[in-house]
């Protein structure tokens, strides 16, 4: 995949992986479209993007907002011609204990970690199916395989956009549409930093930015990351209940 010229739009781009992601991006000499709920951070990015050689445009999208998504898309598509790319990465996430179980935090993470990818793709695709080309790449989490305590709501969002993409990857192949999935570890971000547990191997977003944009150049169909984390993460899929639950327990303790 070559991203100079083609239009392109990231969602969840005011910070974290999205902020780091941009700037890489925007060097590619393309026409990147950056969607985020804080608007005046978006349009100062774009301000300092402009020497880059891309034309980037900031546009205001809460995509847990059908209508926003509709509108913010169609703006995309009316400024550059049509779409080429679109790197789905908004997110949010928030510790739930059951002491202080919360549904309305529930709906928001879902809201937004599932319900705006799918809204996403939704505007994507008639003009991916009708012109048989097109890139979706979507974040999802290494968190996608168990039922952490106190994560139970976010690992779920998660396991979703996975098996959601997963789905769409399959469906997709026989338009040339490519969809990607990208699963981090921990990444040093304004999200991992509310956590208030040991999160190892922490990266930092420029790392993981450019392991993100090296998996799109490649068209990896999981880009996943860091290695230490991927292997725990398969660990933990393969452990017997009573011994995930168990060893979940005593961390949660």
């Amino acid at each position: 995949m070559n991203l100079k010229n083609k239009n392109i739009i990231l969602t969840g781009a005011s910070s974290g992986i999205g902020f780091e992601l941009a700037k890489k991006i925007a060097a590619e000499k393309c026409n990147l479209a950056l969607l985020s709920r804080r608007i005046e951070i978006i349009e100062k990015s774009a301000l300092s993007l402009s020497n880059t050689g891309s034309h980037v445009i900031a546009v205001k999208c809460d995509i847990s907002n059908k209508d926003e998504v509709t509108e913010a898309f169609n703006y995309v598509k009316k400024s550059f011609g049509s779409i080429d790319a679109a790197i789905l990465d908004s997110g949010t996430s928030s510790l739930i204990s059951a002491n202080e179980f919360n549904s309305d935090a529930a709906k928001q993470m879902f809201d937004v970690n599932v319900m705006g990818m799918v809204y996403c793709i939704e505007a994507l695709l008639p003009d991916f199916i009708k012109n048989r080309s097109g890139l979706i790449v979507g974040v999802s989490s290494l968190a996608d395989g168990r039922g952490f305590p106190r994560s139970g709501v976010y690992c779920a969002s998660k396991a979703a956009a996975s098996i959601f993409l997963e789905s769409m990857r399959s469906e997709l192949k026989k338009y040339n549409i490519k969809v990607l999935t990208v699963k981090p570890g921990f990444v040093k971000t304004p999200m991992t930093a509310k956590n208030n547990f040991i999160m190892p191997f922490l990266m930092n977003p420029d790392k993981a930015a450019s392991i993100i944009l090296s998996g799109i150049k490649k068209e990896k169909r999981i880009i996943q990351f860091p290695l230490p984390t991927v292997l725990g993460a398969k660990i933990m899929r393969l452990l017997p209940n009573p011994i995930f639950e168990y060893i979940a327990a005593r961390v949660n303790q």
